[in-house]
């Protein structure tokens, strides 16, 4: 897969507009059925190694990296560093600077297993994460939505269902965006989870754009 020619086929203006407005955007079929199930197995390769985070559910890509993503890592980044120059100006924050970025990574739920509510560190190095689904909802698992919530100040969590199916991925909001208010731009903080795992076996990818160890 060649990661810049693939994300050609998305209208990039409406993503950042989408991210601007809801802190994610959805990236239908970035990877075909095969590169899916080729991922979802690689979870148990040698390549794989405990991330840091939890050893039975999450694992960290090495290199060599299937289906080009290192090369998808910065292609993305370069494509979302104006959004994220901007939000950072709105925040009173400094524009994210050029890091190493952390590994890949991969998480798989079986029944009953689930991911809880999260976000990233309050000034993450960059603001956005890539995850993506690669096993087929109904038929590999059932459950295990992902979900996203956002607080905004003296306002109830809004919550979000992010509807993927296997090789859709979204790029999300990994802790806070700028929301504009009555007085000026406000932060609003976002969190992310999987929902229980009802039945089968459900994997992931965690795609981080900064150099953070936790994935996104």
């Amino acid at each position: 897969m060649s990661a810049p020619l693939s994300l050609r086929r998305y209208d990039w203006g409406h993503i950042q507009r989408q991210l601007d407005a809801e802190g994610w955007a959805p990236l239908p079929a970035l990877f075909s059925a095969a590169q899916a199930v080729a991922m979802a197995r690689a979870f148990d390769d040698a390549q794989a190694m405990p991330s840091g985070v939890d050893g039975d559910t999450w694992r960290s890509l090495r290199p060599p990296l299937p289906s080009g993503l290192d090369a998808l890592q910065g292609a993305l980044r370069a494509r979302l560093a104006p959004l994220a120059d901007a939000w950072a100006r709105r925040l009173g924050r400094a524009a994210p600077a050029a890091t190493a970025m952390a590994p890949p990574c991969l998480n798989r739920l079986r029944q009953d297993g689930f991911l809880p509510l999260r976000h990233a560190a309050d000034d993450p190095a960059f603001p956005f994460g890539l995850i993506a689904l690669l096993s087929e909802p109904g038929q590999d698992f059932t459950g295990g939505e992902f979900v996203m919530t956002e607080q905004r100040p003296r306002q109830q969590s809004r919550p979000m269902v992010l509807p993927l199916q296997r090789g859709d991925a979204a790029v999300i909001a990994v802790a806070h965006r700028p929301v504009h208010g009555a007085n000026g731009d406000y932060r609003a903080t976002l969190r992310h989870a999987v929902s229980r795992v009802r039945s089968g076996e459900r994997v992931g990818l965690s795609l981080p754009l900064d150099g953070l160890s936790a994935p996104p």
